[in-house]
């Protein structure tokens, strides 16, 4: 490779890593940071300008490569790197229970219960009262089983894990009888059947795709029957054609052949969203009142807590499942106990938690106060620069996402938003990038924000990324 003069040159300006180093032991910024990292980020900023240098990057002239703008350079490597990979966001989509942006977020008083337990030392394994070792899983029975209308109950790290271990425990190498319609796969390809298998159960599928009926179930009873499974189609519908046999029905058919039923209600919720002008869901108590022998549920999703998997039920089944080595591999910590434990809490007053669980409260948030918060963002907006954004109020819908309430449609007022000189595609990358990143969609060609999902101090720091973005643009 045959390099100009100026290639040349400029290589030849490029000054070496311990004289870097030593230039950057008199900037206040770098007096704490690692000596491993301040070479590493050195050396892979001269590599950075060598490569961009060989390339003939326009960008790349004499006093782009002065000591002080190699500085900064290494100044932004040293805090990209220690940046945490898991940040802070907005979330302007619309959807609730976001699955890729971390699903439901933690009333404040969970998050200071969280903040109490993890600085310190707790009773996580500790019977106060009798002043020996006690079992983590009572620490939320109680409320659970209050809440729940349930006789026991425990907690593990996620619902797949609460239907793996209900089936290791219950049928083992045994058979499983469930509508084919209701072989969901619950996302990320965990599906029922694969789910079934892990646990070494049996799966004996009846039915059709979108008709099961009561003799489907009861022909397929044998002496090696474990289990009835009714998984509650929380993520799809079927419609038209269809027809299912009730969790009571099957209630009444397992009494009729000694065998436990089971439903996994996949999201589970603790109110009746009806009651809010939301469509129908089946709540954890009518499950348990219905006479299901385990329910299991996820804890942030509808319920609006930490990821968690929740099995209520009978006491003899729940102890054998709390006995099962498995169990141990699937428990959770302290840290999602007192989270989990502070958001059943508020279950106490059903008025109290559609107040104060985030989740509940954008899922049930009037369309009024959703337009007053978007009239508020668009009029801090246009006062950035009118000449450059086109701003309107248009009518579009939100999601509740994760997984839950498919057919839900939330009437939304939204932004659209479309910068001169700056496609819709750009615009989201650019909003993307912003600290912290603004995450909305696009439709239409254009950028959209639906205020549904913005908590009240996400709106300054999107009018900060929008003034930055028409900084840069």
């Amino acid at each position: 490779m045959t390099l100009s003069e100026n290639q040349q040159k400029l290589l030849r300006m490029l000054p070496g890593v311990d004289h870097l180093l030593e230039r950057a032991g008199t900037v206040p910024f770098f007096e704490n940071i690692p000596k491993k990292l301040m070479v590493n980020s050195i050396r892979n900023t001269l590599e950075t300008l060598r490569d961009s240098i060989l390339k003939k990057n326009r960008h790349i002239r004499d006093e782009s490569l002065s000591e002080d703008k190699i500085i900064e350079l290494v100044r932004v490597a040293v805090k990209d790197t220690m940046a945490f990979n898991l940040k802070h966001l907005v979330n302007a989509t619309g959807v609730v229970v976001h699955t890729n942006l971390g699903r439901s977020l933690l009333p404040r008083e969970v998050v200071e219960n969280i903040a109490a337990i993890a600085g310190r030392y707790s009773n996580l394994e500790y019977d106060l009262g009798a002043g020996r070792r006690g079992s983590r899983y009572s620490i939320i029975e109680d409320i659970i089983c209050e809440i729940s209308g349930a006789q026991a109950a425990l907690a593990v790290n996620n619902n797949a894990g609460a239907v793996l271990l209900c089936l290791d425990t219950i049928a083992r190498n045994r058979e499983v009888i469930v509508s084919r319609g209701e072989l969901v796969e619950i996302g990320g390809s965990f599906r029922i059947p694969d789910v079934m298998a892990k646990s070494s159960s049996i799966l004996k599928e009846v039915g059709t795709t979108n008709r099961t009926h009561m003799k489907d179930y009861e022909n397929a009873i044998s002496d090696n029957t474990a289990l009835l499974l009714k998984v509650h189609r929380s993520n799809y519908s079927i419609i038209g054609f269809t027809a299912e046999v009730s969790l009571e029905e099957l209630v009444e058919l397992g009494k009729r052949y000694g065998k436990p039923v089971m439903e996994d209600l996949g999201s589970g919720t603790f109110i009746d969203f009806s009651k809010y002008g939301i469509v129908k869901e089946a709540t954890v108590q009518e499950s348990v009142a219905a006479g299901a022998d385990v329910v299991t549920f996820s804890g942030d999703k509808l319920l609006g807590g930490p990821q968690a998997g929740i099995i209520v039920g009978k006491t003899p089944i729940i102890e054998a499942i709390k006995k099962n080595p498995l169990a141990r591999a699937l428990r959770i910590d302290k840290l999602t106990l007192a989270a989990l434990e502070a958001t059943v809490s508020l279950y106490r007053d059903e008025a109290q938690a559609v107040r104060r669980i985030p989740t509940l409260r954008m899922l049930t948030m009037g369309l009024n106060e959703i337009e007053q918060k978007a009239s508020k963002l668009m009029e801090n907006l246009k006062k950035i620069d009118p000449s450059r954004l086109q701003i309107n109020l248009v009518e579009l819908s939100s999601k509740a996402g994760g997984g839950a309430l498919p057919l839900l449609s939330l009437p939304s007022k939204c932004l659209r938003i479309k910068v001169d000189g700056l496609s819709a595609n750009n615009l989201k990358i650019n909003m993307r990038k912003n600290s912290p990143p603004v995450i909305g969609r696009i439709q239409d060609d254009a950028f959209i924000i639906d205020p549904r999902t913005l908590q009240d101090d996400d709106l300054p720091i999107i009018e900060s990324a929008f003034k930055h973005v028409l900084k840069r643009a």
